[in-house]
């Protein structure tokens, strides 16, 4: 029997996420899908490129879903707000990596890997027949709840915090490009753009921008709260957090303090961790970073120095690839959502 070809779009596929998922879909279980790259008109035409093909990207209209199985948003949220109505129509799946659509109803905020380790302690939010369309959960809160989850599975954790360092790349290519435009004209002592953060990243740590920034940590804040406590659906502690903008372009960086009911052995908190998704660097390993992340498919955890005895709180230092784990947990999401979907004929 022939195998079904997916027919995939790809809405926002200039972004820095479109970008991403579109080299990843050629790598994934919907490798031998059929993508449509499509984008706002004055990008129609333009061509995109990934390591096996060049591709042209079609302009986004009412009839540009049509024949679609699976639509992914991937650029901006007010790109979706415009265009997900057409999706709709069309019947294809939706998954929204803009966050666009977190106050629909009948949406659900997913992130398989974390539901397959939580699944045995009762029920999350689950998919049905009438889900209109499903959220990737925000890398973030993926990355606290997967690593929370696998602590949590056997080991009694009790509470969570943690600092969340976020690169510029979450908020899109004009963010990025103020970071390195402000970087290079510090470095030349010239005026600097303010038109994204109103207020200096580079070189610079901040826990909130200014007030006329397009940008708002905020937000980050509230969503990475809310994915969480929807992704944990009261399985998980509630972490306390706090969001600080860093001055680098790519990879999240998060440093979680795990508090467990009664003291655990930091070799059985490493086991626990380890598995699919998640790498646990010791020794002399080099040490989980923005940089060692970049590219890697895995969320990167270091553990304190074994001291030998038994520990009831403990911080370990998280690292992924943002635009990376966004594009799998997406393509994750898509899976899932495709299974409810009514199967037609072979193409």
């Amino acid at each position: 029997m022939e195998e079904r070809v997916y027919h995939v779009g790809v809405a926002g596929a200039s972004s820095l996420a479109g970008k991403d998922l579109h080299e990843e879909l050629g790598q994934s279980v919907l490798a031998a899908a059929d993508v449509r790259l499509l984008d706002h008109e004055e990008l129609a035409g333009t061509l995109e490129a990934t390591e096996d093909e060049m591709s042209f990207i079609q302009k986004i209209d009412s009839d540009a879903f049509d024949g679609l199985d699976l639509v992914f948003f991937a650029g901006t949220s007010a790109q979706t707000a415009e265009s997900w109505s057409f999706a709709r129509k069309s019947g294809a799946g939706i998954v929204d990596m803009s966050y666009a659509l977190e106050d629909q109803p009948e949406t659900v905020v997913q992130a398989p890997w974390v539901e397959q380790v939580l699944a045995a302690k009762g029920p999350g939010a689950a998919l049905s027949l009438s889900t209109v369309g499903v959220i990737a959960a925000h890398p973030g809160a993926l990355m606290l709840s997967l690593v929370a989850a696998r602590a949590g599975k056997n080991l009694p954790l009790k509470s969570l915090a943690a600092v969340v360092y976020e690169p510029a790349s979450q908020m899109g290519k004009e963010a990025m490009d103020e970071l390195h435009q402000q970087t290079l004209n510090l470095l030349s002592f010239q005026s600097l753009p303010k038109e994204q953060y109103d207020a200096q990243v580079a070189f610079n740590l901040l826990p909130v921008f200014g007030d006329g920034a397009v940008q708002r940590l905020s937000i980050t804040e509230g969503r990475i709260r809310k994915h969480f406590a929807q992704l944990s659906a009261g399985r998980l502690p509630e972490p306390a957090l706090q969001i600080v903008h860093a001055p680098v372009f790519h990879g999240y960086v998060i440093s979680v303090l795990f508090e467990f009911a009664k003291p655990v052995e930091l070799a059985l908190l490493e086991r626990a961790l380890e598995g699919e998704h998640v790498e646990v660097l010791l020794g002399d390993a080099e040490p989980p970073s923005n940089v060692s992340a970049a590219g890697r498919k895995e969320i990167l955890v270091r553990l304190p120095e074994e001291s030998g005895a038994p520990v009831s709180r403990v911080w370990l230092w998280l690292a992924a690839d943002n635009l990376k784990l966004a594009a799998q947990n997406a393509i994750a999401c898509a899976v899932e959502l495709e299974k409810l979907r009514p199967q037609g004929k072979v193409q």
